[in-house]
């Protein structure tokens, strides 16, 4: 019964267990019905169906009372699924019967569309061949219809331009000049627009005949132009000859400027058919002019008579014409600008204000001068180039001319000018090759002078402070003319390499007085030993004042882009030039302060030993048996004390008036920091002193020793800080001793013994030093400790 139970109820759940479907049939409703294997064999039927009945029912009879509910329930899912299964099996053959259907339409649909294709294709390929003869003929048609098109269009420009033409000789024939310069400016604008045109014979028609009638307008322009400039008796070869023309300006017929108005406005009309014929002149590219406009075709005129005299003069074989005198020339041509600028600006600038013109006309006219020149050097420069002394004086007035004709005359900088000249190649490595050799040998011959050392103001107190050595600032002076000298060279790379030669320059300076510095060691407190110093210092001094000079910030800036690009500095040492923490003097400077530490140093060794060899006595005084103040009638200085101080105050004397105040500066600060450990060192804690041996150390430091600096500082018990703090410990009254003693060893590095140590006035001192001090002491009362 217990095993037959189980068996029967399986055997019922087999019969009305329905099989495990797939799709749309919801087989979760059998509980475990999608864990039986896909084979659907009866073993794992009937495994699942008895573990199932176990889990239900178990082995407990009682249970067997769920197996009609349960067998309900199982039959309510059967008959649920069976409706399922009906209601897809009947709707899925409806779906793909209307599938279907719709497939053979669209079937039917694209086999009439395919032979509608082919009809229309047969229909258009019929067409095409019946229709390919007029296609050819229309064609024909059409390119004969271009043809006449492009023979029309260029008969056009012919007419046009015939038009113009006759326009142009009917103004002329009535003597309507300014109507035909019109003309001829829309006739320029014509050929300007048919530039990229392939008709090349119109091209040359339009050229020739722009070309024709420009030469007519401008000869017969020119022709009355320079009959009224002779009117106004130009040009103004002298000075004399300007004065008297400008006097007489206002007494001139009011028709002569008129008329000198009309001819200019309608040359300037002409400028652009002459810009566009004329042949422009340039020098050869390795001289790198800027690019700029020809001169106004009004200018030009004006300029023609002063051209034919420089080219007379300055050609050929006239006496005038010598390389070794270029001022001649420049000095010509620089009076020429300034004798007609008030007629230029006076008469000449408002005629080209009121034609709306940019030019303006005083540097127009000074930059058609200068174009003579600039041919003028690049002829005579190859030819002076290896003659040292014909090269330096032509590059001295050449600087003088561009300095004047650009601070007097006003010439911009953006033009061209000479300093493009000497910044040719060949010729700017010559211009620096010569720079140093002149440089060096100015610089030999300020250092072997009788007064290479003297101070030039020497006797003016006011003026002699920092006590320059004649050499070093005829040095100095050297370089800031070198720096005048480029200072106007066009291009950043140019002025980098004269930098690069101020270097140098500095540098050799620099060697140079290290070797005059070597030969004085033995007397480093001699005359000449302090004026190299001072040479030294002076020259840190200005180059350090010359780096914040806005024209070598910028030299740095260029610098910085060439670094830059050729990978020659680190990242560091880039973002210090960036950020502008080094500048472009920081080695030279460097070396310099170097020196100048090293020199100071020799001094303040050679004193300081001057000292210590005064101070043997001193060192070695009895302070231990010296009497208190109350035993004597009046404290005095200790006489071994005289040697030390004596010496020290000769040579604080001897170096105030020989060094420089920030030198000399330096220089007791040195000595008195050296003098101070000494003292403290070799006096101090080398003895032992009773009372009057402590006040008596004090007196003489206090009242004579530190006194000796109060010339050059409010305070000088300030840097002789050992020795004062000393003084403090060891003039303690017994008690004030005592109590100290008792806190530096109860509070052994801790703040109350340092708060203690402050209200005494030591700050210097550490609590070990001020304990050995106080056990210096031997004026201690018997207490047993």
């Amino acid at each position: 019964m217990g095993t037959s139970g189980p068996l029967v109820i399986a055997n019922e759940l087999q019969m009305h267990a329905p099989p495990c479907a797939s799709g749309e049939i919801n087989v979760t409703a059998l509980v475990g019905c999608d864990q039986v294997s896909d084979g659907g064999d009866d073993a794992g039927l009937a495994s699942y169906v008895s573990t199932f009945i176990d889990k239900e029912v178990g082995h407990d009879l009682k249970s067997l009372k769920k197996l009609d509910k349960l067998i309900e329930q199982m039959t309510e899912n059967k008959m649920h699924l069976e409706e399922q299964v009906l209601t897809i099996s009947s709707e899925i053959p409806k779906r793909i019967q209307s599938a279907l259907k719709n497939a053979e339409e669209s079937k039917q649909f694209l086999n009439q569309f395919v032979e509608q294709e082919n009809h229309l294709l047969t229909s258009i390929n019929s067409h095409l061949l019946s229709a390919q003869p007029w296609m050819d003929d229309l064609g024909a048609m059409i390119s004969q219809i271009e043809e006449i098109g492009r023979h029309l269009s260029y008969l056009k420009w012919i007419s046009q331009i015939e038009e113009l033409s006759d326009n142009i000789q009917q103004y002329l024939l009535t003597n309507n000049v300014p109507e035909a310069a019109s003309t001829l400016v829309a006739m320029t604008e014509l050929d300007i627009k048919l530039q990229k045109s392939s008709c090349v014979h119109l091209l040359e028609f339009m050229r020739a005949t722009v070309k024709f009638w420009h030469k007519i307008l401008k000869d017969k322009l020119t022709s009355d132009f320079e009959e009224i400039l002779a009117q106004l008796h130009w040009p103004f070869i002298t000075p004399s000859q300007s004065q008297t023309t400008a006097v007489s300006w206002p007494a001139s017929s009011p028709e002569v400027y008129s008329h000198l108005e009309t001819l200019f406005c309608q040359l300037l009309k002409l400028q652009t058919s002459d810009e566009l014929l004329a042949e422009p002149k340039h020098l050869p590219e390795k001289y790198c002019l800027p690019a700029s406009p020809s001169v106004i075709l009004p200018i030009q005129i004006m300029l023609t008579p002063l051209q034919k005299r420089f080219r007379y003069h300055f050609r050929g074989n006239r006496q005038t014409n010598v390389l070794s005198k270029p001022e001649w020339y420049l000095a010509q041509i620089l009076m020429w600008i300034g004798n007609h600028t008030p007629f230029l600006d006076e008469k000449i600038q408002p005629i080209l204000d009121k034609a709306s013109s940019a030019v303006n006309a005083r540097l127009e006219f000074s930059r058609g001068l200068l174009m003579l020149v600039l041919e003028k050097l690049s002829n005579d420069i190859p030819c002076l180039l290896y003659d040292d002394s014909l090269f330096c004086h032509l590059v001295d007035e050449v600087l003088l001319f561009e300095r004047e004709l650009h601070s007097v005359h006003g010439y911009p900088d953006t033009f061209a000018n000479c300093m493009h000249i000497l910044s040719e190649e060949t010729c700017f490595q010559r211009w620096l090759t010569v720079e140093r050799k002149f440089a060096l040998q100015k610089m030999d011959s300020m250092l072997s002078s009788d007064a290479a050392w003297v101070s030039q103001y020497k006797d003016i107190t006011d003026v002699d402070e920092m006590k320059v050595p004649d050499c070093a600032e005829t040095f100095m002076t050297l370089l800031l003319v070198i720096t005048d000298r480029y200072k106007s060279l066009p291009t950043a790379s140019r002025k980098l390499q004269f930098l690069e030669l101020q270097k140098d320059l500095v540098d050799d300076f620099r060697i140079r007085l290290t070797q005059v510095m070597k030969e004085e060691t033995r007397a480093s407190l001699g005359f000449r030993y302090c004026a190299i110093l001072n040479a030294v210092n002076y020259i840190s001094t200005v180059l350090a004042d010359w780096a914040d000079n806005v024209f070598f910030l910028q030299l740095q800036q260029a610098a910085l882009e060439v670094f830059a690009e050729n990978n020659t500095l680190s990242k560091l040492e880039l973002g210090q030039l960036a950020s502008m923490e080094s500048s472009v003097f920081d080695d030279m400077i460097n070396l310099l302060e170097r020196l100048k530490h090293d020199m100071l140093t020799r001094q303040v060794d050679h004193v300081f030993r001057e000292v210590k060899d005064a101070a043997k006595l001193y060192k070695k005084e009895r302070w231990l048996s010296l009497p208190s103040q109350s035993e004597q009638a009046a404290p005095s200085l200790s006489s071994s004390a005289c040697p030390l101080l004596l010496t020290l105050r000769d040579r604080l004397l001897q170096l105030e008036q020989q060094l420089c105040f920030s030198l000399f500066k330096n220089f007791w600060q040195m000595l008195v920091e050296k003098l101070d450990v000494y003292i403290y060192q070799e006096v101090i804690l080398a003895n032992h002193f009773n009372e009057g041996g402590a006040a008596q150390l004090q007196f003489d430091m206090t009242r004579n020793l530190f006194p000796l600096f109060s010339h050059y500082c409010k305070r000088p018990e300030n840097y002789f800080k050992h020795v004062k703090e000393a003084c403090i410990v060891l003039n303690l009254s017994i008690g004030s001793a005592l109590l100290l003693k008792d806190v530096l060893q109860s509070a052994s590095g801790h703040p109350p013994a340092t708060a203690a140590l402050n209200e005494l006035g030591i700050y210097k001192l550490a609590q070990q030093d001020v304990d050995i001090l106080l056990n210096l002491r031997t004026n201690w009362p018997n207490t047993g400790k």
